[in-house]
């Protein structure tokens, strides 16, 4: 699904060098302690872009009115798209930050609620977010937005039928582009991929086609248009077809991390190690791109210190996220546990746990994945089932769907 921690690092090697010329100053000294958590410590530089200053007199309009329901949904939408842009998760805890007025409020204004489902959604609560997108939709039956993004999380959850149903409300709330994209989306997970492909095909060509046809103010909803119509090729095995449009999505977005880490699977599928590096290496502070980043290094060099340095930093980044009580990664950390740390046992723990929660294509993968690996196809049976019932088509399932079924262990 489209649409990660970050923590302020310092090189060790310069650290290592500032403390040992500092060392004979710093043993005659006693250290700074805090007199309290609100004491300011140090003042870092701040960003000196638009967005960001544009973000900071919001802030100071709501320091001066902290519980305006409109002050706040307005920066909490640019935080949001904020954070989405940058792949940075800090930017969605200030948005439920400026939200905390209202964030356990059983019934807050509609434009609050919608920004709270929405976060709710990027931290996978996925059952709470729904709660909150239906009294949305019962409050404001024509806000398109809930509509849309109650049919994201549904096709997430494998709830297909309530997903088209969802989709199709949009046809006279959205544009086309939304509407067909939202229904490719859902259809195409049961049993209806060339159909979808095709709609998808039709309503890009319709829209402009093109990177510089839609108008600015429709971009992202161009960008989910291309990126879904690559996962659909690649799916269905073209994986042609599918770089070039997921090319062509990052000609338009090229720091799109959801688009990013799709483009590098299929890489990482063929082999193409080194591109997949190239792609990635600018944008390693995200947890998943990282962990792409370090399958790739560890094709060629898997005992490289590059790649023990990647892996002691994924654990580390997996851990604090335990210590927070975060589950959002467990994909991701089941693919590391496989493919890094060689442990097809904990991986399986891990993918099954999160199949819990959603059932993407890359979610069964996975789960397979760790099954075969761990021979553990008893482990993957109601997996399977649920691929069986829903017809889901994607060559890569397939194929490991194949093995576990014919014994092949």
């Amino acid at each position: 699904m489209k649409p990660a921690t970050c923590i302020i690092r310092v090189a060790a090697s310069a650290f290592a060098a500032v403390a040992a010329t500092a060392l004979p100053l710093r043993a005659l000294a006693a250290p700074f302690v805090p007199q309290s958590g609100s004491q300011v410590v140090e003042t870092l530089p701040r960003r000196g872009d638009a967005p960001d200053a544009a973000l900071r007199r919001q802030r100071a309009q709501i320091a001066a009115a902290p519980h305006d329901p409109v002050l706040a949904a307005e920066a909490a939408r640019q935080y949001i798209e904020r954070g989405r842009a940058l792949g940075d998760p800090r930017y969605f805890g200030y948005a439920q930050a400026v939200l905390a007025p209202w964030w356990k409020s059983a019934a807050p204004p509609v434009p609050v609620l919608l920004l709270r489902a929405t976060l709710l959604q990027s931290s996978h609560r996925f059952a709470e977010s729904i709660r909150d997108l239906g009294a949305v939709t019962r409050a404001d039956p024509a806000n398109a937005q809930a509509w849309l993004t109650l049919a994201t999380v549904q096709v997430v959850r494998g709830e297909y039928d309530a997903a088209v149903r969802n989709c199709g409300r949009l046809s006279s709330l959205a544009s086309q582009l939304a509407s067909m994209t939202c229904l490719a989306n859902a259809r195409a997970a049961s049993g209806q991929l060339a159909a979808s492909e095709h709609l998808l095909a039709l309503v890009i060509e319709r829209s402009g086609g093109g990177q510089d046809a839609l108008p600015a103010s429709d971009a992202g909803l161009r960008l989910w248009a291309l990126t879904l119509f690559g996962e659909l090729a690649y799916r269905r095995a073209d994986a042609v077809r599918a770089e070039e449009r997921f090319r062509l999505g990052l000609g338009l977005a090229p720091g799109d991390s959801y688009l990013l880490g799709a483009y590098a699977d299929l890489l990482l599928d063929q082999g193409r190690g080194e591109e997949v590096q190239a792609l990635l290496r600018k944008h390693l502070r995200i947890d998943g791109l990282l962990l792409r980043h370090t399958i790739a290094a560890s094709l060629s060099a898997p005992a490289s210190p590059a790649v023990t340095n990647a892996v002691a930093d994924l654990q580390a980044r997996f851990d604090a996220a335990a210590r927070r009580g975060d589950a959002i990664h467990q994909r991701e950390q089941a693919r590391f546990e496989l493919h890094l740390r060689h442990d097809a046992r904990a991986a399986l723990q891990l993918a099954l746990a999160n199949w819990q929660v959603q059932k993407e294509p890359a979610d069964l993968r996975i789960l397979l994945e760790a099954a075969l690996a761990a021979r553990d196809p008893a482990a993957a049976r109601p997996a399977l089932g649920w691929r069986r019932r829903h017809g889901l088509e994607d060559s890569q399932t397939a194929s490991l769907a194949r093995q576990l079924e014919g014994g092949a262990l």
